[in-house]
């Protein structure tokens, strides 16, 4: 059994709660979805839009459930299992606090930004294990829910903590990060993403700046020096006595990339660091990766971890599912090249994925295929940033677009007649033309909106080519 976190006492003293239970239980963790439960864990049920997780109580005591954290009006039961709270959102919290308040040799580090989070985050996390234990944030738990139990599930004797925080609206990490409370910040970029909630990109540069309200004193901003919103950025991050290390490619940067040669498979960065030169292999490719790598490196030092086992750690950095994941299928007339952008879209992360597939020489695949859904969340100029993105389609030399959704049919009327391969109202209609269009000799980049149901047709695309592939 894994070593316990917490006990049920401390459970209890956490979250001023009730529990029949013995309080020396030991707890190894905790899961708000009973599906992923493991035996020691302790539930909470969380009421969702969606779901209750009061129903799934039973089946999470059933799993080997140490406690489950519930709602003073749930039904009675195992009392000395059940952990008895006003609400179990704000009991999640509490836990969360509590675990950060007890990481006191911690380094916390939090990632923000409109784009590359995760992928910052899980730089990080490989950056800094060479030095230390690490704990990170699980697959994008950046949200209400997802910050607290990242931090509740934080062991004891972590060197380094990285917590993701993401938002839709004002206010939102402001309060995730009076919970992560981190020593040092970093802020990806700024780019027109959720403009349906906010009226202009200056009043998302100013919601994302709320994550310097949480800064430990004496705390570290690490800010984009070659994003417009830089000095805005930095002038919030001033506003709250933060320090400023700027990372990027302008010359005045603290963390600046000095020699870049990018790949299709990743990039050989030469750096100077704060003053400490490195060069690296970057696993993933893109120069959007090669920017937020000086951010990682620069936390690196500042939370004092080993630079150059940072730096070297990075050749294993690779892009996840619908993240950039790049599969190669060698069918009988000749191989295909799939990159899974499918889990979300900007109008940045469009631009840079683009960029990407751009980079794929044409010695190795002939024709670059982009399959394109709608970029969610943007409101009225929506249709414009859609129709914005032909000029980054011919500068990656993109040959032919597919694509589909409401809004995308603007970059598709907007592309000369030879570039245009197919397009549907929804990714589902898309999918025969699409099959029906391309095969060996093919890169073919995937990317939209999670709304817009992108990753079907990546599954399909596998599908279709495995069955001619040629084994070894």
């Amino acid at each position: 059994m894994a070593e316990p976190l917490w006990t049920l006492a401390e459970i209890v003293a956490a979250t001023g709660s009730k529990c029949l239970g013995a309080s020396d239980t030991q707890v190894t963790g905790f899961s708000i979805d009973s599906r992923n439960l493991s035996p020691g864990d302790g539930f909470v049920a969380i009421r969702g839009p969606n779901r209750d997780g009061h129903a799934f109580v039973a089946a999470a005591l059933e799993q080997g459930a140490a406690c489950a954290i519930v709602d003073d009006t749930f039904p009675l039961g195992d009392e000395e299992r059940l952990v008895r709270v006003s609400d179990t959102l704000a009991a999640l919290n509490d836990l969360g606090r509590a675990a950060r308040a007890r990481a006191s040799n911690t380094v916390v580090i939090a990632v923000t930004g409109s784009a590359g989070k995760t992928g910052t985050k899980e730089a990080l996390r490989l950056a800094l294990t060479p030095s230390g234990s690490v704990h990170a944030s699980a697959k994008s738990f950046n949200n209400h829910w997802g910050v607290p139990l990242s931090l509740a599930n934080m062991p004891r004797d972590t060197r380094f903590g990285v917590f993701e925080a993401g938002m839709n609206h004002a206010g939102e990490i402001h309060a995730l990060t009076q919970l992560i409370r981190p020593a040092i910040a970093i802020v990806t970029t700024i780019a027109p993403v959720h403009l349906g909630f906010f009226r202009s990109i200056e009043e998302i540069a100013d919601a994302k700046a709320e994550i310097f309200d949480g800064l430990e004193p004496g705390g570290t901003a690490i800010l984009n020096r070659d994003n417009p919103h830089y000095e805005r950025l930095a002038q919030r991050a001033r506003d709250r006595g933060a320090k400023i290390v700027s990372f990027g490619e302008a010359k005045e940067s603290d963390a600046r990339a000095v020699s870049l040669e990018l790949g299709p498979d990743g990039s050989q960065v030469g750096a100077d660091i704060m003053g400490e030169t490195v060069s690296y292999r970057l696993g993933g490719p893109g120069r959007h990766l090669v920017q937020n790598s000086l951010a990682v490196l620069a936390a690196a030092k500042l939370a004092g971890a080993d630079l150059p086992l940072a730096a070297r750690s990075l050749a294993n950095l690779h892009a996840q599912a619908g993240r950039g994941a790049r599969t190669v299928i060698v069918a009988k007339d000749g191989a295909v090249a799939l990159i899974d952008e499918s889990y979300n879209a900007n109008p940045a992360s469009m631009r840079a994925a683009l960029a990407t597939l751009g980079l794929t020489p044409r010695t190795e695949f002939k024709r670059r295929v982009a399959v394109l859904g709608d970029m969610l969340e943007l409101g009225p100029e929506g249709a414009k940033l859609h129709e914005s993105l032909a000029e980054y389609i011919d500068g990656a030399g993109v040959d032919v677009v597919f694509a589909c959704g409401e809004l995308m049919s603007s970059l598709y009327q907007a592309l000369p007649a030879g570039r245009r391969g197919g397009y549907a109202k929804t990714a589902e209609e898309l999918a025969p033309m699409l099959m029906e269009a391309v095969g060996p000799g093919d890169v073919i980049m995937v990317k939209g909106s999670l709304g817009s149901r992108m990753a079907p047709l990546i599954e399909a695309l596998k599908r279709r080519f495995a069955t001619e592939s040629v084994s070894d």
